[in-house]
């Protein structure tokens, strides 16, 4: 029974952590609509770091899962579903809601990851246009001391490039 509480207490953590994602991904989202861009920089930062912790909670899950399916006899690539079959009747819907819930939670996550990934490549492509505009304006000539025009040790595209 202790394998089953934990695998239960496991995939409580994952779901919390799914959610503690998609709240990041959230004030992200917001962050470049607001054109916020230290909060988009902290925001990176901050998704980055829950990465680490959603990996580290479904490391752990797949670890429980894993010994709850040896407890139960079952095989070691024995499904979710199917292992929930093979467990005491009362915990069957709980476990069901909760592995639907994180199936559902790691939809919605991909899928404001898929957003924000996209809002962010347009707001770049937007920044490249406008700074490729800004160095693409002729450039006034600069003089020496003996009035010769000196040279640009910079392009303009060369300067946009590396800026981007």
């Amino acid at each position: 029974m202790n394998e089953l509480q934990n695998f239960i207490d496991c995939l409580r953590q994952e779901l919390t952590q799914y959610g503690e994602m998609l709240a990041l991904l959230d004030h992200q989202q917001d962050a470049v609509v607001r054109c916020q861009p230290t909060l988009i920089y902290e925001g990176v930062a901050a998704i980055d770091a829950q990465t680490q912790v959603l990996q580290t909670a479904r490391d752990a899950r797949e670890n429980s899962r894993r010994a709850l399916a040896s407890h139960y006899h079952q095989p070691d690539p024995a499904p979710v579903s199917s292992l929930i079959n093979v467990l005491p009747p009362d915990y069957r819907p709980l476990l069901d809601a909760l592995v639907q819930e994180n199936n559902h939670l790691l939809t919605r996550v991909q899928h404001r990851a898929r957003q924000n990934h996209l809002l962010l490549s347009r707001s770049l492509e937007t920044m490249r246009h406008i700074i490729g505009g800004l160095c693409a304006a002729p450039t006034p000539p600069v003089y020496n001391d003996s009035g010769r025009i000196l040279p640009l040790p910079v392009s303009g595209r060369f300067l946009s490039e590396a800026l981007c």
